[in-house]
Order: C-alpha cells, then structure tokens, then sequence
C-alpha cells in the first residue's frame, strides 16, 4: 500500500514540474516575436503543438490552461505582458484556441507517415486560427467581412506557420520518444 502511495507522489511531482517547465516554454515562446499588430507572430503555437505531442493530451491541456491562469493574475507570460485584458483583447481567441490545440495534438500518438503527422498538426494549429479569427471578428467589428480579419489575423502568418509544422513534423519521432520517456 505505502509502495503504491509513493509511486502516486512521485506521479504528482513529475507532473507539477513538467507543467512548471511547460509554462516556462510557452512564456518564452511567446517572448520570440514579430512586431505585426494587432496579433504579433509569436512560437506560441509552436510550443503549443510541441507540449501537445510530447505531455499527452491531459498534461498538455493542464498546462495550458495553468499558463493562462498565470497570464490572467497579471504574470508577464503574454507576448506584451499580462493581465485580465489579454482574454478580452484581440488575442483572446488565439489564447483559448491554445488549450483546444494542445488537446487535439495531445490525442496523436505516433505516426511514421511525416503527411499523416502534417495534416494532423495542421488541424491542431487550425483550432487556434479559427477561435482566434471569430474573437478577433467580433472584437474588431462584424460589419467587416470574414476576409478582410484572416488578411489581418491569418494570412501575415500562415507561411512562418508552414515552417512552424514542418519543423515539427520533421522532429515528430523524436518528439514521440521523448513522450514515451515522460
């Protein structure tokens, strides 16, 4: 009984550090940008996905959300800062849309085929953009068409996303091992 109390202790603790270490690499993921307004191209997304497939999808979504947490308590984790304001600003969408994509790339388990693991991600990342587009629609105003907020909120950063995905899937089974070894 007392070797089963351990080994749940244990379970916790590596928990707690890697969701400590996963906000740690989102808030510096989110540090690495580009000056486009209003939504800044950040390694965000790159670290979400990246959490997603090396945590699992329970982990990943925990620490995600714990990084939001942090972010609403006035915590710097943001791009530019933190505070309340960032979930009701015009990367709300894009911040929410983070724990459904670490959920959807937490649920991939391995793949050896590098265009099942593209598209996959490709949905993942497709999450944030949507959630992140209809925020931003609304914030901005919804007299403006659906096209003019993608040219503003996808279209500046869809081909460094492309990178972003690549990269990933290229590491994906390195990725993997290491989710074995978590």
């Amino acid at each position: 009984m007392e070797n089963i109390y351990n080994k749940e202790q244990t379970n916790i603790f590596k928990s707690v550090v890697l969701i400590f270490l996963g906000t740690l690499i989102l808030t510096l993921s989110a540090k690495i940008q580009t000056p486009y307004a209003p939504v800044p191209t950040t390694m965000q997304t790159f670290a979400v996905l990246l959490l997603g497939m090396s945590l699992g999808y329970k982990l990943a979504t925990i620490t995600v959300i714990v990084y939001l947490i942090e972010g609403m308590l006035g915590m710097p984790v943001f791009a530019k800062g933190g505070g309340i304001i960032y979930l009701t600003g015009p990367t709300s969408g894009y911040l929410i849309g983070f724990i459904f994509a670490s959920f959807a790339a937490g649920f991939f388990k391995k793949g050896n085929n590098y265009f099942y693991v593209f598209f996959y991600l490709l949905f993942s990342v497709s999450i944030i953009y949507i959630m992140g587009l209809l925020w931003l629609w609304n914030f901005i105003g919804v007299e403006k068409s659906f096209i003019d907020i993608f040219n503003i909120g996808a279209k500046p950063f869809l081909l460094v996303e492309f990178y972003k995905l690549l990269i990933l899937t290229i590491l994906s089974s390195q990725i993997f091992k290491l989710r074995k070894f978590i």
